[in-house]
């Protein structure tokens, strides 16, 4: 009514707790209301606002639809021995990616969507590199809010593939292709927060896959990465 703005605050005390001040801020300006399950988060706080407006005001409808969905961008890199790639002396190549995880509005979120665009480069041992753009689905198998453990799979993989190949008189020739593949590729990983909307992720991307043959190696594909909430 007066115009003032109040900031939330959610500040780490010195054993590397939040205090949660938001909470008791938010419980002053709306009557005692319950900010027991409120999180510090766009979805989370709107939801709050909306019920309290609601139950000091019958006639209030809310203008704006909450989403049913949260998305988190994250960044990694890693190393990789290319698995369904023939690669007979085991030779490991960087690896670098890009994801966007689209998950349900919940604080712990047990199912999940993700697009992710990964290139694997070339070596001096090894010459090929490739860029996928893959979709998939994930399931957090252990599901705290702190940490979670998942299980994933590629559904669909676009590849943009350069490599060198023997022609039939045995030159070499540097060549180019795309694939589309349903390669049903499975991996694991573990998401640990380390901040309100952060976390460290590690991934073993590529364990094995159903519709793609193992070049004879077993699978390497390890990348170390940071996500944090849109």
């Amino acid at each position: 009514e007066d115009g003032k703005i109040t900031e939330l605050k959610n500040t780490l005390d010195a054993d590397g707790t939040y205090k949660e001040a938001y909470k008791a801020t938010l419980s002053n300006l709306t009557d005692g209301m319950s900010t027991e399950k409120l999180k510090l988060m766009l979805s989370s706080l709107r939801k709050f606002i909306h019920s309290y407006n609601a139950s000091v005001d019958p006639a209030y409808e809310s203008t704006s639809s909450s989403g049913k969905a949260q998305l988190r961008l994250g960044v990694s890199g890693g190393l990789t021995n290319n698995p369904f790639v023939r690669n007979p002396d085991n030779i490991m190549a960087p690896l670098v990616g890009l994801e966007l995880e689209v998950f349900e509005a919940s604080e712990t979120p047990r199912h999940a969507g993700f697009l992710q665009a990964r290139h694997a480069f070339e070596t001096s041992d090894l010459n090929y590199s490739t860029t996928e753009l893959s979709l998939g689905y994930r399931f957090r198998i252990i599901n705290k809010s702190s940490f979670s453990f998942y299980t994933q799979v590629k559904l669909a993989s676009l590849n943009f593939t350069n490599f060198i190949s023997l022609d039939e008189n045995d030159m070499e020739v540097n060549r180019n292709s795309t694939a589309f593949d349903a390669p049903f590729i499975f991996g694991v990983g573990a998401d640990i927060k380390v901040g309100n909307n952060s976390y460290i992720t590690l991934i073993y991307g590529e364990l094995f896959a159903i519709l793609l043959d193992n070049q004879g190696n077993f699978s390497s594909d390890i990348s170390l990465g940071y996500k944090f909430n849109l």
